[in-house]
C-alpha cells in the first residue's frame, strides 16, 4: 500500500483512532516495532492515545505486546497486521466480539489436544530450545476451510509464540483431504498409523537427514564424501 492510496495521518479532521491506524500503516509498517514513546510523540495532543490504538484490535488489527511476542520489551509493540481500513466509510465499526471460552471448554480442548501446542508440539512449562523462556498454552481460534467451501472457526491449543505467528491463518482442510486421497496404498497405511498414534515416528534416514542439515558446510561435505565412498 503506497502513501497515495491512503489519507494523511496528520489530518486532524479525522478521528484519533483513524489517524492512529494511518500512522501505523504509513510510518511504522506491518511487522515493524515501535515504542510507546513513538506513539505518544506522534500524538502529543491526545492523552489516551494508547486506548485509541487498542480500539483498533476490535477492528481486526493485530498489535502485539511483550505478552504475545517475547522478543519485545515492556515498552515496545509490534504492528503485526492491518485489519479493517477504518478510514473508509463503514469500516470503523467494531466487530462483534467472539463469545468468551469457558473454563470447561478450555479443559476439553486441552484434553483433545493432549495438552500440547498443535503447531510446535511443546507442552506447558517446557523450555523453548536455546531460551530460558517456558511455554504457556492457551486456546486459539482457527479458521478452517471445509470441503464444502464454508469457513468455520474452531478451537485449538497453541503456545504463546505460535499463537502470535499464526494469527490470520486459515487452515485448508479441504486441500489436505484432497492431497491425502492422492496417496498410494502404502503411504495411506503409514499415514493412518500416524493419525491413530497422533504422532509421527521418524525413520533412521529421516533422523540422519535432520542431523546432517544442522552441520556446518565443511562437515556436510565430509558426510557427502563418506556416502560417496561407501
Amino acid at each position: 500500500m503506497t502513501s497515495q492510496e491512503i489519507p494523511s495521518w496528520q489530518d486532524t479532521k479525522r478521528g484519533t483512532m483513524i489517524r492512529c491506524a494511518l500512522w501505523l500503516v504509513s510510518e511504522v509498517g506491518e511487522g515493524e516495532v515501535f515504542t510507546k514513546t513513538d506513539l505518544r510523540e506522534a500524538f502529543p495532543e491526545t492523552s489516551q492515545i494508547d486506548r485509541r490504538m487498542r480500539d483498533l484490535r476490535d477492528r481486526g488489527w493485530v498489535i502485539a505486546t511483550s505478552r504475545e511476542d517475547p522478543t519485545l520489551t515492556s515498552k515496545e509493540h509490534r504492528f503485526v497486521s492491518m485489519g479493517a481500513e477504518v478510514w473508509k466509510p463503514g469500516q470503523a465499526r467494531a466487530k462483534t466480539p467472539a463469545a468468551a471460552i469457558t473454563g470447561t471448554q478450555r479443559r476439553e480442548i486441552f484434553d483433545a489436544d493432549d495438552h500440547l501446542c498443535r503447531v510446535c508440539g511443546i507442552a506447558a512449562g517446557e523450555p523453548y530450545d536455546g531460551s530460558p523462556e517456558t511455554a504457556q498454552l492457551d486456546v486459539a481460534r482457527r479458521d478452517v476451510l471445509k470441503p464444502g467451501g464454508s469457513v468455520v472457526t474452531e478451537m485449538v491449543t497453541e503456545c504463546r509464540r505460535c499463537r502470535v505467528g499464526g494469527r490470520g491463518h486459515t487452515a485448508d482442510l479441504a486441500g489436505l483431504i484432497g492431497r491425502m486421497e492422492q496417496m498410494g496404498g502404502i503411504e495411506r497405511e503409514h499415514f493412518a498409523q500416524w493419525l491413530a498414534a497422533d504422532r509421527r515416528d521418524f525413520s533412521l534416514m529421516e533422523r540422519l537427514w535432520g542431523e546432517y542439515r544442522t552441520l556446518p558446510a565443511e562437515s556436510r561435505k565430509a558426510v557427502r564424501d563418506a556416502v560417496n565412498k561407501a
